[in-house]
């Protein structure tokens, strides 16, 4: 379900800013796959909606100069054009989904339920709010489950021999008991004593790390489309006609609540055929009517809807749209308590019985005003951020050495950046990064730091632009020696202290390895590739390699801070229980693994066959060549096809 609401509740915002600069500038596509082209607004908002999910993801962790990188950018416009060539193949190949499936996946969403079930206002209302009405949101939720069942489909062709899987589980389940004896760093600082000259040496080669890198204190200026509706008039006589022409908006629908028997044809339906299938209804439809207060007995007896049958058939509140065509027509043209006839529809036959009606209702518009407000400004400033954009955009152009024409003009803030660097600047908690890449690149160009004049207006969000100006320059410097010098010996002390350890281990391990003893040893562990215990990757990988012909056997390995460790490896064996719950996940894992590369190398065919073409090369994948000329020589979807 959080799979699914990542893919139908993407941001569906407006790109209003088409200022003169960007029509001459024609087609700015970034990439283009099957004939369609992915726009820059297209990449940074999915970018923006990756940064969203890593925010909310690491909370206050998140780091977004950790996501803001080249091979990040490059995997948010390969993901883009994998999914534009999920699109085209599920189209050119005439996939569909149920009308029922899609009502079943958008009812299990947790987002619209309330107290564990599905609420049609908490529905009415979310998908309001993302811009879309319920028409467009389940057709978004029918494209996702579509383009799902293409690609889970070639996942679902995998397997692993049972003769691997055996395998990988006496590798990972194998147990070693182990004795060490670890030669720590902090032991071998007091022998290192570094001189004047050494500090020196090691100051001089390594000064770029002692310098403060060059920053700038900035005056920047930000347009949204926030700022625009802050500054529009709202006549009450404008929100009440908004309100008139909007009503059902401000209401809700009429809502019923119906249980209901099905009868379905096939192997594992009602009957093998529709004949015998409505023969049985009518015979089911028959007891019903005689005894209309056991309908939930006979649905929970005949239904062959897995789920409300055992319900008692309940289907819980609904409202048009949300149920296929014949069964809303029949329940909307019932009274509470009635019973219907049969009632066909592309799932089998019905019998409906309605046994809620809430009537439709309407707030009044003093209750509703002040969102009435909201959206009528948020409207009308839709209409107006072009123009502002357009404005703001040739002004900080215009009168380049200064953003106060701007501010005065569109009524905005000046506002201050101190001590910002080619990395950007930290945003504050809960509010956009201003200094998004482009803007900082902007900042620090020659002209703009020569000349402190204004960068160009940039979107940093959707409806969101941005300038800046260099008002202080100051250009990296080195700190002086003094400064540094306890953090260099303190650095030269751990290096070459580190170094004695790792020496001093490997001279243990070789004297071992000629002569075994076990001095100095621990106590004996047992460690295992599924269960490591205190061991670091590294140290556990040297262990479970290393060759057990020969007991005792040793093996050396440098660990996390710098210290050494030589391992007394006493015997290797597999445990004398197996663990089949682990076992049965171990094999889930190899599947989904295996299915997951499949996966990978189906969508890497199809941006092939839809040819796709990367056009700035910044946002390139570094092997895309390499893997088009392996498609080409002989992949080709091949695989996934014959599958």
């Amino acid at each position: 379900m959080l799979f699914l609401m990542v893919l139908v509740f993407p941001s569906f915002v407006f790109f209003g800013v088409q200022g003169y600069n960007r029509f001459m500038q024609g087609d700015r596509a970034v990439a283009r796959i099957g004939g369609q082209s992915i726009t820059p607004e297209e990449f940074d908002a999915a970018q923006r909606q990756r940064l969203d999910r890593m925010r909310e993801m690491f909370g206050q962790n998140f780091d977004p100069k950790m996501f803001d990188t080249p091979q990040m950018r490059a995997s948010v416009l390969e993901s883009l054009l994998a999914e534009k060539a999920i699109a085209q193949e599920t189209t050119k190949a005439n996939l569909s989904v149920s009308p029922q499936r899609v009502i079943e996946v958008i009812r299990a969403i947790p987002a619209f339920q309330q107290d564990g079930k599905f609420n049609y206002e908490r529905y009415k209302t979310l998908v309001a709010a993302q811009g879309q009405n319920e028409q467009g949101f389940e057709q978004t939720v029918r494209n996702s489950l579509v383009q799902q069942a293409l690609v889970r489909a070639i996942a679902d062709s995998s397997f692993v021999p049972r003769s691997i899987a055996d395998n990988v589980q006496r590798l990972a389940e194998q147990e070693r008991e182990i004795r060490e004896l670890r030669f720590k760093v902090d032991d071998f600082v007091a022998q290192v004593k570094p001189t004047d000259a050494v500090i020196n040496d090691y100051y001089n080669v390594h000064r770029a790390e002692f310098e403060t890198p060059e920053s700038v204190r900035a005056e920047y200026v930000v347009l949204t489309l926030d700022a625009v509706a802050g500054q529009i008039a709202v006549p009450e006589s404008d929100l009440r006609a908004y309100y008139e022409q909007n009503k059902s908006r401000y209401g809700r629908d009429e809502q019923r609540r119906a249980s209901h028997i099905l009868f379905t044809v096939g192997d594992d339906g009602t009957a093998k055929d529709k004949d015998g299938a409505r023969k049985i209804a009518q015979e089911v439809l028959a007891k019903v009517r005689a005894n209309p207060a056991d309908f939930a007995k006979f649905a929970k007896q005949y239904s062959k809807d897995p789920g409300s049958a055992a319900k008692g058939g309940d289907l819980g509140l609904f409202g048009r749209n949300m149920m296929v065509k014949p069964f809303e027509e029949a329940a909307y043209s019932l009274k509470e308590g009635e019973i219907s006839n049969l009632v066909e529809s592309d799932f089998g036959f019905h019998i409906i019985r309605v046994t809620e009606i809430k009537p439709a209702q309407i707030k009044p518009f003093e209750e509703v005003k002040p969102e009435i407000e909201t959206e009528y400004r948020r409207q009308q400033a839709q209409k107006k951020f072009a123009e502002a954009a357009e404005t703001f955009t040739n002004t900080v152009y215009e009168q380049a050495d200064s953003l106060k024409p701007v501010a005065e003009k569109l009524k905005l803030q000046i506002q201050v950046a101190d001590s910002v660097t080619r990395q950007g600047i930290a945003a504050r908690p809960g509010t956009a990064p201003v200094f998004v890449p482009r803007l900082t690149e902007a900042l620090f160009a020659p002209d703009a730091v020569k000349n402190s004049r204004n960068t160009e207006a940039i979107e940093t969000a959707p409806n969101t632009l941005a300038a800046a100006r260099v008002a202080e320059y100051r250009p990296a410097a080195l700190k002086p020696l003094d400064q540094v010098r306890d953090q260099i010996r303190t650095r030269v002390e751990r290096e070459e202290a580190t170094r004695l350890a790792k020496e001093a281990g490997t001279k243990k391990l070789s004297a071992l390895g000629a002569t075994a003893s076990d001095a100095g040893f621990g106590k004996p562990i047992t460690v295992s590739r599924s269960r490591p215990e205190a061991l670091s990757e590294d140290a556990l990988k040297a262990v479970m390699r290393a060759p057990t012909e020969k007991l005792p056997a040793y093996v050396g390995a440098e660990l996390d801070g710098g210290s050494y460790a030589v391992f007394q490896i006493l015997s290797a064996k597999m445990p004398a229980k197996p663990d089949t719950a682990r076992q049965e996940q171990l094999a889930r894992t190899l599947q989904q693994t295996l299915g997951n590369g499949d996966d990978t190398a189906y969508v890497d065919a199809l941006k092939t066959k839809y040819k796709a073409e990367v056009l700035r090369t910044d946002l390139a994948v570094a092997d895309r060549s390499e893997k088009t000329d392996k498609s080409e020589k002989g992949d080709k979807a091949a695989a996934p096809a014959n599958k």
